[in-house]
């Protein structure tokens, strides 16, 4: 295998066996030639190579098959064709504390984690104090493991998973069970791991964690690979497959969207994005959509600190009862900074015959550090089912830039009221 690929697969199949009844199970071991089951396909010929230094964001729904991968790759499964090559040691956070020995200590927990990963008693006593200050969790590192809380649990596994210096390390939807000051811990080590050219393999349902740590992406669907590229892409992507609208759906069910002409369209007044992503069954339709200030003007330049309106006109196709409307703003690396919809709000929308066309305008700042951002808008509602019905989505339509009269630190501008006292 070349040097400088970390993870190659090629031709991975997992098949698991499924039975009706619980004696057709018993038969079929008893009698091996007796076919009593079903075969699910949990991972289908999947081919993927992974260089190393890349940090890939592994999309999918509940049952895609993501972590019957991670499975694989990490050797807690046995593929059932298929090759699986890896160079350099691997670490995973997979099922918290896996490892971990419930009736142990934490402190005895660490020992015996190092010495499943491979590493000497030496190099455990080395590693063992950056593990506990990492998962902090106090004298509780000396309690049997069986007691802790699940962010406890958390903040030891992932200590010890990321201290034991490995080349690949690989995290399954483990972070959302700790604190916030836990999760930017976890963040900023993502960050040191990178850094230093390790490989990062990272499955989450949170898009904005894919963003922020990963350079590429995977979207696996019903065990099949159904995209592996550019991080932007593959959220946009996933972002239509987990409300039903993927696109094999789309081409099976192409959605015409009248182009409907305005004498005053407000849109022609902005640079508008040639890849603009847009999708919906067409029941509504966002026509029109732009940026004024508070006397009416077209803006493609804001200032962060003024206030201004964002228009957009929907015209419906169909009668439909309290539609939900939305804006969002995302950066150029494609994370969402902010957004508002009517149904956080709480506001009423009302009812709409076919043909009618309705302005909705959202009054706001946009306290952003200087940059060039993308808006977003979105015409949806929730069905009797729960579901949420997508009539018409534009994302990344039109682009603002926005300026500061003076500098900003961070990603907001926090618009601070500073005030200095000084003691007599």
């Amino acid at each position: 295998m070349n040097e400088e690929i970390a993870i190659e697969i090629k031709d991975l199949c997992k098949n698991y066996k499924m039975f009706t009844r619980k004696r057709d199970r018993l038969i079929e071991t008893i009698i091996p030639m007796v076919n009593r089951h079903i075969e699910f396909n949990a991972i289908k010929d999947l081919n993927l190579t992974i260089q190393k230094g890349e940090s890939i964001g592994i999309l999918g729904k509940n049952g895609a098959g993501k972590s019957t991968l991670l499975k694989m790759i990490t050797g807690v499964v046995t593929p059932s064709s298929g090759e699986i090559n890896v160079t350099g040691k691997i670490s995973s956070l997979l099922e918290l504390g896996a490892a971990f020995n419930p009736e142990l200590t934490g402190e005895e927990n660490i020992y015996q984690h190092g010495q499943v990963m491979g590493l000497t008693m030496k190099e455990i006593e080395n590693k063992k104090q950056d593990i506990i200050d990492f998962a902090d969790i106090g004298e509780h590192i000396f309690q049997p493991v069986k007691t802790y809380s699940s962010g406890m649990f958390a903040r030891l596994a992932f200590a010890c998973a990321i201290n034991v210096n490995p080349d690949i390390l690989i995290v399954d939807e483990v972070l959302s069970v700790g604190d916030m000051a836990f999760q930017l811990k976890c963040f900023k080590k993502f960050e040191d791991f990178k850094k230093q050219g390790k490989t990062l393999l990272f499955v989450t349902h949170n898009v904005a964690d894919v963003i922020r740590n990963c350079n590429r992406a995977i979207i696996l669907s019903s065990g099949t690979k159904i995209f592996d590229g550019d991080v932007k892409t593959g959220v946009d992507k996933y972002k239509k497959i987990i409300v039903g609208l993927d696109d094999e759906k789309i081409e099976k069910n192409p959605i015409e969207l009248k182009k409907v002409k305005t004498n005053n369209s407000i849109k022609d007044n902005f640079q508008l994005n040639p890849e603009m992503l847009t999708y919906g069954n067409g029941d509504a339709e966002i026509i029109d959509y732009g940026l004024l200030n508070l006397n009416g003007e077209y803006q493609t330049i804001i200032n962060n600190q003024d206030e201004y309106i964002v228009k957009i006109r929907v015209k419906f196709n169909k009668d439909i009862d309290e539609p939900i409307f939305a804006m969002s703003i995302k950066d150029f690396k494609g994370l969402e900074l902010g957004g508002v919809n009517t149904k956080v709000y709480k506001k009423k929308t009302g009812k709409y015959k076919a043909g009618e066309i309705v302005t909705i305008e959202f009054k706001q700042t946009f306290p952003f550090l200087p940059e060039k951002y993308a808006f977003s808008f979105g015409c949806t509602k929730y069905n009797n089912n729960g579901d949420l019905e997508v009539f018409d989505r534009k994302y990344d339509a039109f682009l603002v830039e926005i300026i500061s009269y003076r500098d900003c630190l961070g990603l907001i501008d926090l618009k601070s009221d500073i005030n200095i006292i000084r003691s007599k």
